[in-house]
Formats: structure tokens, C-alpha cells, sequence
């Protein structure tokens, strides 16, 4: 089985992933919006290339079990119901509800992956859970990392090589690409601090800057849920008996 890293989406078009195992990674903030959104109840999360696609989409929708959330440059888009911040989508808010996302990392990577065998969504906060499912798969595996507006992200980089760290503790049948071995080189010197890495980031800094701390402690916690979500179709769904 081999395994690759893309360091950005735009590395590769929507049918380089057909019959692949794809695993998308958006550490700050879209996997652990997507995440949390599910373990509060949410029925499911449809992820969006643009605004005008997301206002359509809930046009056609029964307004009352829908929500849209999103942001676009760190903060809520005006009009929506929810930002881009994972500590937004509480229970109270979110349970049974629809939520038609857009960001402008995340939900854009998701799309690109849409022709995958099975697409599963990762953080540090459910990444334990994720490899387990990966350590399973019979298929190639695409870790795709969301990036920063086409450019390379160093926290997502960071989560991909743990997760080929520990998956390849796991099977020792695995063809790592060159791009997998440098996650991991990049992975293991801040495995002991992730919270320290996240707020020395190009992104983390704007969060920073924009009020946002409380969101990076929440994305560098570790395996604090076993949700795996995935993308059924064009909808991202809880996988069963998570």
C-alpha cells in the first residue's frame, strides 16, 4: 500500500483521488469545526466552494433544520448563523441541524476529494480514531493537507506526519513518498508541543490577532473525541458507530 502527502489541494484535480483513501486535514479551523459539529448532534455538514453556492443550497432546504456557517478571512460571514470556530457549535446550536459550510481552506480541499473511495476528515483532536480506520484500508492513501489560500500550511503538515508516524507503527507494509517522509521529519521535533506550534503559524498568528486563542488550545488537544467523519455524496456524515 503506498501512502502520499499533498502539501496543498492544488497538488493534484479531483480524479487523481478515484478508489483512493483520502484523508483531509484542516487544523485551523474547518476538521475541528466538522468534528465537533457532529459529535454535538449535528445531522450532517455539506461543504461549499463559495457562499453563493452555500445561500443556494439553503434556499432549497427546509429553513428550520438548516444552518449555515463559514467564514472568510477568520471571521463569521455576514449573515450566517456560525463562523468558522469549532467552539460555536454546541449542542444547544447544532443538534439535528443541517450546517452548509464554507471556509476558505477546508470545505474547498473536502470538494477536491469528493471522487474518493472514502474521504475521512482529520484534526489532533480525533487523529487516533482516524488511523485506525486507515489502518484497515485496502486502497492507496491520500493525506491532503488544506493549506493556507494555495500555500503551504505548517500545522496540517504537522498532523499528516503523525498520522504516518503512528499508522506506520501500525502496518509495516507501507510505501511512504518522499512527501510522507518529510511530514514526519517535520512532525516529530514539536510532537511534545503542539499548542506552542500552532500559535507560532502564519494562520495561528492571525487567529491570534483576530481573538481567536481559545480555538487554537481546542485544535491542539489530542484525541479528545473518536469521531471520524466522513463524506457520503457530496454530505459529510458521521461514520457508524463512532
Amino acid at each position: 500500500m503506498k501512502l502520499n502527502v499533498l502539501f496543498t489541494p492544488e497538488s493534484a484535480d479531483e480524479q487523481y483521488f478515484a478508489k483512493k483513501t483520502t484523508v483531509v486535514i484542516d487544523v485551523l479551523r474547518a476538521s475541528n469545526t466538522i468534528i465537533t459539529a457532529l459529535a454535538n448532534g449535528a445531522k450532517e455538514v455539506i461543504p461549499v466552494g463559495s457562499v453563493d453556492a452555500a445561500v443556494k443550497i439553503t434556499k432549497n432546504l427546509f429553513g428550520g433544520s438548516t444552518l449555515l456557517g463559514g467564514e472568510r478571512n477568520t471571521k463569521k460571514i455576514e449573515g450566517f448563523n456560525l463562523g468558522n470556530s469549532p467552539l460555536e457549535y454546541s449542542g444547544e446550536k447544532v443538534k439535528l441541524k443541517t450546517i452548509i459550510l464554507f471556509t476558505t481552506n477546508g470545505s474547498k480541499a473536502v470538494l477536491r476529494g469528493k471522487f474518493s473511495g472514502i474521504l475521512y476528515i482529520c484534526g489532533f483532536i480525533n487523529i487516533a480514531a482516524v488511523v485506525q480506520q486507515l489502518a484497515h484500508s485496502a486502497e492507496d492513501i491520500e493525506i491532503m493537507c488544506s493549506g493556507n489560500s494555495g500555500s503551504f500550511s505548517m500545522e496540517d503538515v504537522v498532523c499528516a506526519g503523525m498520522i504516518v508516524n503512528e499508522l506506520t507503527r501500525i502496518r509495516k507494509d507501507i510505501l511512504l513518498s518522499d512527501s510522507a517522509k518529510a511530514a514526519v521529519l517535520l512532525y516529530k521535533p514539536v510532537d511534545h508541543d503542539i499548542l506552542k506550534l500552532l500559535k507560532e503559524t502564519e494562520h495561528g498568528r492571525i487567529l491570534m490577532k483576530n481573538g481567536f486563542e481559545e480555538d487554537i488550545l481546542y485544535c491542539s488537544k489530542l484525541n479528545t473525541t473518536e469521531v471520524v467523519p466522513y463524506l457520503s455524496g457530496n454530505v459529510i456524515k458521521l461514520l457508524s458507530g463512532k
